[in-house]
């Protein structure tokens, strides 16, 4: 049904040099990681986050490890937080205050996870919320766990080492469409039963098929307590030109849900010059992104754009400059940033 080489077709556009400066500051590396925040505090409700997804530049459908743009599995604990530092700087100068990053078994189990540490804990120092959502690996890419053990031990060492982090949430699995509605819900439902020192709050259950409709989920009362990811892009719908049209279709998948539901992706191309805040003019995915923004407003859903950053991506919402650990980010598209501001409410 999709994946996220779509849009980077030059069918969704054609690239536009000249973006918008969006400086970011690099601060000074840390020498350790950042206390735990409590786990006892108060959950926020999902309109508090405003968040982007932080992307390898392959896709997060990887065979080796997943590394998100403008890291490396060769640098250290203290470079990879001085790089994290600068990007998530740079996120909040966008408005955000939530990072979804990729996750899988050998980016965890594997030797890459002393350091890939570095960008949760950067990001949690700076007040973000993150998101760990797991990936399948590009060879499989079936909509199932590639592999049971290892995706258990994944997991296992990832709420060991952020269980007492309220900052910290997880995502068990992005996009399980390889799963039936009643599989899926059973495979979350173990997660929880295994994972039960977790709050229910920190845990986002993806939506059926493609994360794409969060109802089942809601009416699972063994899933209760939990956030609901969903995802919804303007690719499945190119022929819809109707911001209302396209309102209907997002408030179907949600129903009566939107309390609990945190819209992690969804975006459009963001390097092609399009106005998204002008008149529609025929395009789908002005007429997308309208409703988009228009409905996370409107129900106070979260929402996590895709991507904030991801190399070579046209939907990307910044482009990474700078080399070593002086990084900084640039707006490519000013008025697909205002959009999102107005669906933060900033």
């Amino acid at each position: 049904m999709r994946r996220k080489n779509h849009r980077g077709t030059a069918c969704l556009g054609a690239f536009l040099a000249g973006v918008t400066a969006f400086g970011g500051a690099l601060a000074s590396p840390a020498s350790a990681a950042p206390a735990a925040a409590s786990r006892h505090a108060s959950p926020p409700p999902v309109s508090d986050f405003r968040g982007v997804n932080w992307a390898d530049p392959r896709d997060n459908y990887a065979d080796d490890a997943v590394v998100p743009s403008g890291l490396s599995t060769s640098d250290s604990y203290a470079t990879t937080y001085a790089k994290s530092e600068a990007i998530i700087g740079g996120f909040a100068k966008l408005g955000a205050n939530t990072v979804r990053l990729p996750v899988n078994p050998t980016s965890v189990n594997g030797p890459f996870w002393k350091s890939y540490q570095a960008a949760i804990d950067a990001a949690t120092a700076k007040g973000f919320k993150v998101i760990l959502g797991y990936w399948e690996a590009d060879n499989a890419k079936d909509g199932k766990i590639d592999d049971q053990a290892s995706w258990d031990r994944m997991w296992a060492r990832i709420t060991s080492a952020y269980k007492d982090n309220s900052k910290v949430y997880f995502e068990p699995m992005n996009e399980p469409f390889g799963y039936t509605s009643q599989e899926w819900r059973d495979v979350a439902a173990r997660w929880l039963t295994t994972h039960r020192s977790i709050p229910r709050d920190r845990v986002l259950i993806g939506g059926i098929k493609y994360s794409e409709d969060v109802k089942p989920v809601c009416a699972d009362s063994r899933l209760d307590g939990t956030r609901i990811a969903l995802h919804n892009y303007g690719f499945w719908h190119t022929d819809w030109t109707s911001v209302d049209q396209w309102k209907q279709d997002f408030k179907a998948r949600i129903g009566n849900c939107a309390s609990r539901t945190v819209l992690d992706e969804f975006g459009a191309t963001m390097t092609s010059g399009l106005n998204y805040n002008g008149p529609v003019n025929g395009s789908s995915e002005v007429a997308y992104i309208q409703a988009a923004t228009d409905t996370i407003r409107e129900l106070g859903l979260g929402s996590v754009y895709w991507p904030g950053l991801r190399n070579g991506d046209t939907y990307s919402l910044t482009t990474l400059q700078g080399t070593g650990t002086r990084l900084s980010l640039k707006v490519n598209n000013q008025s697909g940033l205002d959009r999102l501001h107005w669906a933060w409410k900033k």
